[in-house]
């Protein structure tokens, strides 16, 4: 992606001014969601296009886009497919910054939807107007208090970028982390790629400063080879975190009735994923699982550690290791021997990696274990596991935690506090800190699996 392509994509992400054609004042439309989420985020120019209206929410509205004197940044579209080539000749005739097309009934819609879809391309192209869409939710900048797109949510501002082929995939995701410690830096639905693709949504967000972290839904690709190295090209600086719909014949079928785009096998697009350095993942449980350790722990070498109070949790924490291949080095004798000389380690009779410090185990021998592990040299993570017993400590052990890994910020690290009701306060605590939990072995191991740098 070029330098001039980049400045114009600006025009849709932070734009200074807006106009919104088919917008509406009544309740439970499109039109009306998309004009409230933009009067309450940010203060820019507002221009509303519809003539049927002379007034929507107390402004008054325009008949056309050419009847909008001030410079506009951002066109956005909410009306019938066949009424849109008209307004995009007027956006291209005014020389907008960008466009963004919400309304669907292009290409997934048939071959009438094809030819219109390629004519409102062809227009924009030829001004040199990036679009975005059709058949999309719209996009957000937490970064510019931008929200233009009809979700229902507001997400808070963080380092993740979320693209996604499916509006509703991104109101699912945005409504599953709103109770979590991240937040979102940009939020792209992007629809049918009439225009801009997927491609250049991945190398625009690999030069994003707020971005620090990829995530993507898609179901189809309508460029294998272009996709392919914009992902190997942006996983040089940021992961990117994909989970890949339409595995089976009848959901590709689906996916191509949804966006207009063709799927294809999956084991295909699987390792050729592999092979660009994408980290792929089957559910959206385990998206938000790896963008959440992603965006709150370093990477990390292959050298993993655990500390349990809790035999069980440790056992099958090392399963899953074994399983993912993970190794778990032995024990320095100068790690050993800094255990030995911490009262609160006597009834540890045994040091080894995994480290179980027993049930009866209260904060100081905790925080003994966890430091005594940091400090070996070639441990690059560590997972530090604990079950609720009568002398348990989670609050306090939370804070210990959140304390060492500010003395060894390098280092991973990613609990494992099995529980809900007697954890809570303790878990908040860890995630307000940047410390991921997970209540499941398997999740927490998963996660670390997912920090490790591997060849």
């Amino acid at each position: 992606m070029n330098v001039k392509k980049i400045k114009k994509i600006n025009y849709i992400f932070n734009p200074k001014s807006i106009a919104v054609v088919g917008a509406s004042d009544k309740e439970l439309t499109v039109g009306n969601g998309l004009i409230k989420n933009l009067e309450s985020e940010g203060e820019r120019k507002l221009f509303y296009v519809n003539p049927n209206d002379n007034e929507v929410l107390g402004r008054e509205t325009y008949k056309k886009i050419s009847h909008i004197k001030s410079k506009i940044d951002l066109v956005i579209i909410i009306v019938h497919a066949g009424l849109i080539p008209q307004i995009i000749k007027e956006c291209c005739a005014k020389k907008v910054g960008g466009i963004l097309v919400i309304s669907n009934g292009f290409s997934e819609a048939g071959e009438e939807g094809k030819k219109l879809e390629k004519e409102i391309t062809t227009m924009a192209s030829k001004a040199d107007i990036p679009l975005i869409g059709p058949n999309c939710l719209g996009v957000i900048n937490t970064w510019a208090d931008l929200n233009a797109s009809f979700s229902p949510i507001n997400p808070q501002k963080g380092d993740i970028a979320l693209l996604s082929q499916s509006g509703s995939m991104v109101d699912a995701i945005l409504d599953i982390s709103a109770e979590e410690s991240f937040g979102f830096s940009k939020v792209i639905s992007y629809g049918n790629e009439a225009d801009l693709t997927l491609e250049d949504f991945l190398l625009y967000l690999k030069n994003d400063k707020e971005t620090k972290v990829i995530a993507l839904y898609f179901e189809a690709i309508k460029n294998g080879q272009g996709f392919m190295e914009a992902v190997r090209e942006v996983s040089k600086y940021k992961p990117v975190v994909a989970i890949k719909a339409g595995k089976g014949a009848q959901g590709q079928k689906a996916a191509t009735t949804h966006t207009g785009a063709l799927s294809t096998d999956y084991e295909i697009y699987k390792a050729a994923l592999k092979q660009s350095g994408a980290i792929q993942v089957d559910s959206l449980e385990e998206m938000l699982d790896v963008i959440e350790v992603l965006d709150f722990q370093p990477r990390c070498e292959n050298n993993i550690a655990i500390i349990t109070n809790g035999g069980g949790l440790g056992v099958l924490a090392t399963d899953y290791c074994e399983e993912m291949k993970i190794n778990l080095p032995e024990l320095e004798n100068k790690t050993i021997r800094l255990m030995e000389k911490e009262e609160s380690m006597e009834k540890v009779l045994t040091k080894r990696n995994p480290l179980d410090i027993i049930g009866d185990a209260v904060s100081a021998r905790y925080e003994a274990g966890i430091r005594s592990l940091l400090e070996q040299e070639n441990i690059s993570g560590l997972l530090i596991m604990q079950s609720m017993q009568i002398m348990t400590e989670p609050l306090e052990n939370a804070k210990i935690i959140v304390e060492l890994n500010k003395k060894f910020p390098k280092k991973a690290i990613v609990c494992c506090f099995a529980g809900k009701k007697l954890v809570a306060e303790a878990i908040e605590y860890l995630e307000k800190n940047k410390i991921p939990n997970y209540a499941d072995p398997y999740r927490a191991v998963n996660a670390l699996n997912n920090l490790i740098k591997r060849k």
